[in-house]
């Protein structure tokens, strides 16, 4: 499904490759349609207005959205697991599944960020991509909610994944919860929780677990989409 393929590129860190193909992008999106109207209307919107800006204008609105804030994180199991020992089995366990499957990730990419996921689905049946999304549409709800919350753009993506399966979630009740939480982007909140980090776990934390530094460094090359277009 090669409009998977197009949100997953969309909610990678902008680069140069995504402004000269946000037409192409678009195209996608109509051609494949299986996305309702609305969505497909947002979606070509988001991409105009998103090509439209400076690029290092978009690529700072990027880190300021998913890079410094825990609540708006792009991998899927820091909203389920945190930092628990979980976290890390989870992970395994995901990208067992890619390899079974044959899907191959660069070692310093988490299985379990968003836009990796996506790409993963996009080359999985309906059936399969209808169930996985539905096993996480809490997070994505969650994710959209808080967005619309801070009247962040990037909320019409996760609409669109919500709409795509038909999602089951309650909304209303999600945006209730979300309106009472206090912003974990802060300069108060991000100085709580890197004084909080030093002193856990110290400054060998991510290179010793192997972590990476951010999403930002994950691409999902815009060219494969053109491709796989032009092959339909």
């Amino acid at each position: 499904m090669n409009t998977l393929k197009v949100i997953s590129a969309l909610l990678c860190y902008p680069d140069q490759g995504l402004f000269e193909h946000g037409d192409e992008l678009s195209a996608v999106i109509r051609d494949e349609a299986v996305l309702p109207e609305s969505d497909q209307l947002a979606l070509t919107r988001f991409i105009e207005a998103l090509c439209a800006k400076n690029l290092m204008d978009a690529q700072s609105e990027y880190v300021e959205t998913f890079d410094r804030s825990r609540s708006l994180s792009l991998l899927l199991f820091e909203h389920v697991h945190g930092e628990s020992r979980d976290r890390g089995q989870a992970m395994v366990d995901l990208m067992k599944i890619y390899e079974d499957n044959g899907f191959e990730i660069a070692v310093r990419e988490l299985p379990d960020f968003i836009p990796l996921f996506l790409e993963y689905l996009s080359q999985r049946p309906e059936a399969e991509i209808i169930e996985w999304l539905g096993d996480v549409q809490h997070i994505l709800a969650l994710l959209r909610a808080r967005l619309e919350n801070r009247r962040n753009a990037y909320s019409v993506l996760f609409s669109a994944l919500l709409n795509l399966i038909q999602a089951n979630v309650d909304m209303e009740f999600i945006q209730r919860e979300v309106s009472g939480e206090s912003r974990d982007d802060s300069p108060e909140a991000l100085d709580e929780v890197w004084e909080e980090e030093m002193v856990t776990f110290g400054a060998d934390k991510a290179q010793a677990s192997g972590v990476r530094g951010g999403p930002q460094e994950v691409r999902i090359p815009v060219e494969a989409i053109k491709v796989a277009r032009r092959t339909q």
